[in-house]
């Protein structure tokens, strides 16, 4: 019933990491399957667990892609009706696959997600609840809870359990980071879901996750500004509108962008 899609680069400080992502897996009451896309990496660095395990298949691309191409190719070869997107270094929680299958199975909704939590070195957890209240949204309406591009994002993305049509039709976008805020806008813009009160999704805090790599910053803004404006968009057209506003345009930072200003 459902789909696993990881992209990995199999770095060494990560395969302990996607090691435990795939024992959180094993660990589901529900039958999954998962395909990770080898972003430029040899299969042969596959830790044994997952090798061996019959529910994982790999696609190995010949070069490194970057992380939303290697996701939306990987999604080709899903053959679930439900699909979940993960991180190669993040857990997903022991229920985290049941609770939200039985209300996608019950409700006849597009897709279910729930709350993450921050796990920190020392194992301790911090629960993050999205801006988006718990409850059933309909189309678009998630987007609404993003009042800025500056602002939280509404939903997390890998928190999302949702019809594979759907995620096809609303994959990562073409961006080198927040190619997630865009699929999550897509996905909650095309269906209606819910929005259930229980963490499912832990995202592992460490020295190595993208976000805490230097110059993370100089395109963050760039890529909110464009995942705002689309959900915005996506919305408005689904509504029978048409966006006619801009969104507020954005600047390199003085300090990594030599004074560069592309907003004109």
């Amino acid at each position: 019933m459902i789909t696993v899609v990881i992209a990995t680069r199999l770095r060494d400080d990560r395969l302990d990491y996607l090691t435990a992502m795939h024992a959180s897996l094993t660990r589901q009451s529900v039958p999954w399957e998962a395909v990770i896309a080898l972003d430029g990496a040899s299969p042969d660095r596959l830790p044994a667990s997952l090798a061996q395990d019959p529910r994982v298949r790999t696609l190995a691309l010949p070069r490194p892609v970057g992380a939303a191409c290697a996701r939306n190719l990987a999604l080709t070869h899903v053959r679930t009706r439900y699909v979940n997107w993960a991180d190669d270094d993040d857990e997903f929680t022991d229920d985290a696959m049941s609770v939200r299958l039985d209300i996608l199975e019950s409700t006849g909704v597009g897709w279910c997600a729930g709350w993450s939590q921050d796990q920190h070195p020392d194992g301790s957890t911090t629960l993050w609840r999205c801006p988006t209240p718990p409850g059933r949204h309909q189309a678009g309406e998630v987007w609404t809870y993003w009042k800025s591009p500056a602002d939280t994002i509404p939903i997390g993305p890998t928190t999302i359990l949702a019809r594979t049509d759907l995620v096809r039709a609303a994959p990562m976008g073409g961006l080198v980071q927040g190619e997630d805020y865009c699929a999550a806008l897509g996905v909650t813009s095309l269906a209606p879901g819910i929005l259930l009160p229980v963490p499912v999704y832990r995202y592992r805090k460490h020295p190595g996750q993208m976000t805490a790599q230097v110059g993370y910053d100089q395109l963050e803004a760039a890529a909110r500004e464009h995942a705002w404006a689309y959900g915005r968009s996506l919305r408005a057209v689904l509504r029978g509108g048409e966006d006619v506003g801009s969104a507020t345009p954005w600047t390199l930072p003085r300090d990594h962008g030599h004074g560069l200003d592309i907003s004109a």
